[in-house]
């Protein structure tokens, strides 16, 4: 019996990965061909190629997608993690309220400024302070965006408030806490640093901002405020593809 049952859950598994790769790739043939996607019981039926010309184009273009698809499905499985626990977000912020939101970033982030109005020098609690502001109105924005965006609108602009308002508070609670600060800060560090040296290269980008900033103190913050809004929009496309490969109501 429990053979039986592992049986079927592999089965499962290869049939639901079956579908999402011909979804995918449907949708990737549509791009320029007609009807190629769920035409299995339509009455006009999928298209397919009548001359030689358009043979070699149509297999031509179907092996791109293929090749595509190894770079692609993964993404999506992706796409349906965060979708997952963005729906656990939206769920929170639907029984809150946007008001509710607003709430609970300030109590937590009141806190977290009050303790470094008692612990740290001024400067460094004006700072905390001016993180925390960020934060608050993140939250506040990401869960009006959520609730009353459409779908481009969560991607362009929900998400990377979100994002904001997650990455925030590990960030100040370390500059807070020095004891986070291995755990917090020397990962920043190091990320950054891959960043300038293998992403913003191109056009010396890397060096100007050697010479001009110090990745210390509010300065974390401000990376991560940036790297909210390129994450958020990576993280909100790849949940607008899962959608297209298997919309949320499927299980």
């Amino acid at each position: 019996m429990a053979t039986r049952s592992r049986s079927n859950n592999r089965g499962g598994i290869v049939g639901a990965i079956r579908t999402d790769l011909e979804r995918l790739h449907g949708a990737w043939m549509e791009l320029i061909f007609p009807r190629q996607r769920g035409r299995g019981h339509s009455v006009m039926g999928k298209w397919k190629p009548e001359t030689l010309p358009q043979t070699v184009a149509y297999r031509l273009w179907s092996a791109f997608g293929t090749l595509g698809l190894l770079i692609l499905y993964p993404l999506t499985v992706v796409g349906f993690a965060t979708r997952y626990y963005a729906a656990k977000l939206d769920s929170t912020r639907t029984r809150l309220g946007i008001v509710g939101v607003t709430g609970v970033a300030i109590i937590v982030w009141g806190a977290l400024t009050v303790s470094a109005y008692i612990s740290l020098p001024y400067e460094n609690f004006l700072a905390i302070a001016a993180a925390s502001v960020v934060a608050i109105i993140s939250a506040t924005l990401a869960a009006v965006f959520s609730k009353f965006g459409g779908r481009v609108t969560s991607v362009v602009l929900a998400y990377p408030f979100a994002m904001t308002a997650i990455f925030l508070p590990p960030v100040v609670a370390a500059l807070v806490t020095p004891a986070l600060a291995p755990y917090v800060l020397d990962p920043s560090y190091d990320f950054a640093v891959w960043i300038l040296d293998n992403v913003l290269f191109v056009g010396g980008v890397n060096e100007w901002l050697r010479t001009n900033f110090q990745l210390e103190g509010a300065a974390y913050a401000a990376m991560w405020v940036g790297l909210s809004f390129p994450l958020g929009w990576f993280l909100g496309i790849l949940v607008s593809l899962a959608n297209l490969v298997r919309p949320s109501e499927e299980t």
